[in-house]
């Protein structure tokens, strides 16, 4: 450990697997970088490739069989519900769109030397450059990679120590690597399905490739990706959709790409009063151009300019924060790394950190590469806050005002409520319907909810009015939809159905079920949503900014009294169902009944026994294999912090480290998905210090073996900063608050 470099992920050798491979990202433009000696592959995303357009998916059929869905499973009638469920309030088609890759930038070298020593691959975290080193003969060759915000582009440097030495041929392309893993020279199928999703390729101009492509399905988004090749020394040619370099001292690659879904779609009529809708190919030509014109904006610059003004842009929110602990570099390392991912992977313009964050090389990802909302988009941004990169979380809100306007509709269409709904998943569109037809997940109607709550917590944390002014709309339609779903259970409201999610419960006679009504985690969510719009109402209300006719604080204060408290069950520990059930999977994944201990902060020591039966939760889960996923163990570091349990969470924090994480430090579900490297970010932020409630704690959670440390930047609630914190053996030797 204590040879880690906490700035730096390296490998002295090139990747074999997208899981060595390491990223660069601007936001909306990813790569993965393999540094293969003989042909450099960078594997290309670009955040709004996604398959087709939005598809109204609402399933009419809803509205009409939720009272009969209802009437069951307040019967006990939970299979019969189930089915019905999977009938009539499944999407309609099931699928929600998918996520796909933008494609391939392969540079093929042309060397007849094949041996090579002194490789070294590095992601540098400080200055998000990716850089390949190695030595052929007496030539010392280096490849440097960025993707820059301000530029908007991806840029590849190549160099070596003597001139003349670089020859190599670029090319662009959409499909898969080549079947063989060999130098170019030698590979007898070349080019074995490089392009095999592209429309067209060609050459807009000198050594300026273009790439052009449909996604596919109704109303296709139509991307372009572009390459200008510029070199120093050397000759250059175009031949057929491939530069041909040949002795060339230096060169300079730029990547840019564009899609129709940020390029307009319409163009103003002659009279210039109104829009009409363009031809497919006047669309494909405008994407093209967008795309030839981010090349343009960069092409005068040379890579110096372009990594000066990329390293002022991200250097500004990478700095804000510092830490170091003695004797733990990994840990330093991975905090680091999660907050160089959410830079790299959400930026003002870009969409949403999906669950891959932007890097994918799959065309069918797992689980769509979609945003899960039902915990793993909402883990995705724990540490934008505390970590001082507030501004990362706009596109989440961008996101979310989608959502909204179509789980407007999903809510009237469906359930027949006001307001509005999201499900488990979403979209690029912001699909508000139920994805799949998976009974343990599907049929939960809170992810709106849920992600509202993002929006207070942002103001918490900024004090900002004129965006609670511009986002609390969006709240307060989550909680009139949750308070229109709501039915009587007695003296209670419950949501029903609902699900606990992705969990399964025994029944006394041995039956299993999933669907039920009240599950323990909607009741927190509930009273997590109403209590932040009284707040916000209170604060906006003062400023006159929300008319009185508009409030629904009286509402929302009459329904808070009848949601269900939680409660503790026969083990001591939290129940997760309205019903003190078994569960089928004692260490499930999801601990979902502790949304109230993290994210939200319902329960603290000023309720000792839920404080108590919160432990109890998470060690009867871990007693039974819980944690097996990496967010999950993620989650788990959040909540052993907040419980003040700082040396079982950096068991857990090491755990996931050294266990369930992949060669380049992405995080394993497995597989790949990025929320376990954010989560454990912001779990390493809460162990240092939390903002809960109106007070500060200090070192909350320190371990034992963090014997020496210091921490610069963390923000807390109510818009103040932690400007530095230093402790040595247990003890603070400074601390320092600003506003």
């Amino acid at each position: 450990m204590s040879n880690t470099d906490v700035h730096k992920i390296e490998f002295n050798k090139p990747a074999s697997n997208f899981n060595e491979a390491l990223p660069v990202g601007n936001g909306r433009l990813g790569g993965m970088v393999y540094g293969n000696v003989h042909t450099e592959r960078i594997q290309l995303n670009e955040d709004s490739v996604w398959y087709g357009g939005f598809k109204d998916r609402n399933n009419p059929s809803a509205i009409e069989k939720l009272g009969e869905i209802r009437k069951l499973i307040f019967e006990g009638r939970i299979k019969e519900a189930e089915d019905l469920c999977a009938l009539a309030l499944s999407g309609l088609p099931e699928e929600q769109s998918h996520y796909e890759p933008l494609g391939n930038l392969f540079i093929e070298f042309d060397q007849d030397n094949y041996e090579y020593t002194d490789y070294k691959r590095e992601l540098d975290i400080k200055n998000a450059l990716a850089t390949v080193t190695y030595k052929i003969g007496e030539v010392n060759y280096k490849r440097e990679v960025i993707s820059s915000y301000p530029a908007g582009c991806i840029a590849v440097r190549l160099s070596a120590d003597k001139k003349g030495m670089l020859s190599f041929r670029v090319n662009i392309g959409r499909g898969y690597a080549p079947w063989e893993n060999v130098p170019f020279k030698e590979q007898v199928v070349r080019k074995q399905n490089y392009n095999k999703f592209v429309d067209d390729i060609g050459f807009s101009g000198e050594h300026l490739q273009v790439m052009n492509a449909t996604v596919g399905g109704k109303d296709p988004i139509l991307l372009s990706c572009a390459v200008k090749t510029i070199v120093k020394g050397g000759s250059a040619e175009d031949i057929g959709n491939t530069v041909v370099v040949k002795n060339a001292d230096e060169a300079l690659i730029i990547l840019a790409a564009e899609t129709s879904f940020r390029v307009s779609n319409k163009e103003s009529a002659i009279n210039g009063k109104k829009e009409v809708e363009k031809t497919f190919e006047e669309k494909a030509e405008a994407v093209k151009k967008a795309a030839i014109s981010d090349i343009e904006k960069n092409v005068n610059k040379s890579f110096e300019d372009l990594f000066d003004e990329h390293t002022a842009d991200y250097r500004a929110l990478y700095d804000r924060v510092k830490l170091e602990i003695e004797d733990d570099e990994e840990s330093v390392r991975f905090f680091n790394f999660g907050r160089y991912l959410l830079i790299a992977s959400s930026r003002p313009g870009s969409l949403p950190a999906n669950l891959q964050g932007i890097w994918n090389e799959d065309y069918f990802p797992m689980w769509g590469s979609r945003f899960t909302i039902n915990i793993n988009t909402e883990m995705n941004y724990w540490p934008a806050n505390i970590c001082n990169l507030s501004e990362c979380e706009e596109p989440l809100f961008d996101l979310l005002e989608r959502v909204r306007e179509h789980g407007k509709d999903t809510a009237e269409k469906m359930y027949g409520c006001n307001g509005f709904v999201a499900h488990h998943n979403t979209d690029i569109w912001g699909d508000s319907a139920p994805q799949d037809v998976c009974i343990s997940s599907s049929y939960w109607v809170l992810g709106g909810a849920w992600l509202s709550i993002h929006i207070w917590e942002h103001y918490l944390f900024n004090g900002n009015k004129e965006f609670l002014e511009k986002y609390y709309p969006i709240m307060r339609d989550a909680a009139v939809f949750v308070m229109d779903y709501l039915i009587k259970d007695g003296d209670c409201l419950v949501m029903c159905p609902s699900l606990s999610p992705e969990n399964t419960y025994i029944l006394p006679n041995g039956e299993k079920g999933v669907v039920c009504k009240g599950a323990t985690m909607d009741n927190e969510i509930i009273r997590e949503l109403l209590t932040d719009c009284i707040k916000a109402e209170e604060v906006l209300f003062a400023d006159g900014k929300v008319l009185k006719e508009e409030t629904i604080s009286e509402r929302a204060l009459k329904v808070l009294e009848r949601i269900p408290e939680i409660k503790i069950g026969k083990y001591g520990t939290i129940m997760e169902w309205n019903e003190d059930y078994e569960e089928a999977e004692p260490g499930h994944r999801h601990i979902s009944q502790l949304f109230a201990l993290y994210p939200a902060a319902q329960i603290n020591e000023t309720t000792p026994e839920l404080f108590e039966a919160a432990k109890k939760t998470i060690e009867r889960r871990l007693s039974f294999g819980g944690g097996h996923s990496g967010w999950s163990r993620a989650w788990i570091i959040n909540m052993y912090a907040r419980l003040g349990m700082g040396n079982e969470a950096l068991e857990n924090l090491h755990t996931l480290i050294e266990k369930q994480t992949l060669p380049n430090l992405f995080d394993n579900h497995p597989p790949f998905q990025i929320d376990g490297n954010f989560g454990a970010a912001a779990g390493i932020a809460e162990m240092l210090v939390q903002s809960i409630n109106g007070e500060v704690k200090i070192l909350p959670a320190l371990p034992e073996k963090w014997k020496k440390g210091r921490v610069e930047g963390l923000k807390l609630r109510g818009g103040k900063t932690l400007k530095v914190l230093a402790w040595e053996n247990g003890e603070i030797t400074q601390s320092v608050i600003e506003q």
